[in-house]
């Protein structure tokens, strides 16, 4: 079973499910869940995907788990920024240190970075078929909650405006079923460095093969010590083949340290 989540309090999460239940033949099951229905459908192969209504905010939802038991868990949810640039982006959540925004202080949760990778590449899509000037992003692997299933977020940003835009939330639904549906496995790489949105890495996904699971951005790297890296590389679906540094994001002072617990690990390391 996969499940998709959406906040009854996000009013961009409300925008984007109400797309999912128009066009993607979901149907109102018998049972609820937090006071609203269950919606069900069946994918291709006879997988039963859901969609369930939350009465918290996403990055809240630690409990999920203690209900439903799913193989892929995809939030659909509301980003929010500074900058209010339109932003359509897709993360794994989990916390690479101190638990500021929900989920568990250093536990992340599990990055399906395959299904991650069809999500962006779909977002990338309808930004063109819809003619949205937005964004479009992986982010880094932030705030909650740290889930012990394969989890994504995927986002409508960064302000009001946005998350009222019905033509992006359209998106945003057509990405979740993108990582619903997802079969193929990608060679799969662990990013360290650069912005909390990563154009670099954003590039190489959607340009080639490789997919990226979780991705520690240059305010984070003084965090990352060894248990963290061997966290984050095993807490991966797919075997991750490769560290992708952008190595220019990478604060000095933290570089040595970095590399010497990378050359710890082992894997091969590409700079960009």
């Amino acid at each position: 079973m996969i499940l998709i989540v959406a906040s009854k309090e996000d009013i961009a999460a409300v925008n984007i499910a109400s797309h999912l239940l128009t066009d993607h033949g979901f149907e109102e099951a018998p049972e609820s869940f937090h006071g609203s229905p269950i919606y069900t459908r069946t994918l291709r192969g006879g997988e039963e995907l859901r969609l369930v209504f939350i009465g918290k905010p996403a990055i809240e939802a630690q409990f999920i788990t203690d209900f439903f038991k799913p193989r892929l868990l995809i939030f659909v949810s509301r980003h929010k920024s500074e900058s209010g640039i339109p932003t359509l982006s897709v993360h794994v959540p989990g916390n690479i240190g101190p638990a500021k925004m929900g989920g568990i202080p250093r536990k992340v949760s599990i990055a399906p970075a395959s299904a991650m990778k069809d999500a962006l590449k779909e977002l990338a899509l309808n930004k063109e078929r819809l003619n949205l000037n937005y964004e479009v992003s992986y982010e880094c692997t932030h705030h909650g909650p740290s889930l012990d299933v394969p989890t994504i977020f995927v986002e409508l940003g960064s302000s009001t405006t946005q998350w009222r835009d019905l033509k992006a939330a359209k998106a945003v639904a057509e990405a979740a079923m993108a990582a619903a549906a997802s079969e193929k496995r990608y060679p799969t790489a662990l990013g360290i460095g650069g912005l909390h949105y990563n154009r670099k890495f954003t590039k190489m996904a959607l340009a080639g093969e490789i997919a990226f699971g979780h991705i520690i951005p240059k305010y984070a790297v003084h965090l990352v010590d060894l248990w963290v890296l061997r966290h984050c590389i095993e807490r991966t679906v797919e075997t991750v083949e490769k560290v992708v540094l952008d190595w220019k994001g990478i604060r000095g002072s933290d570089k040595a340290r970095l590399m010497e617990n990378l050359n710890e690990i082992g894997l091969p390391i590409e700079k960009v």
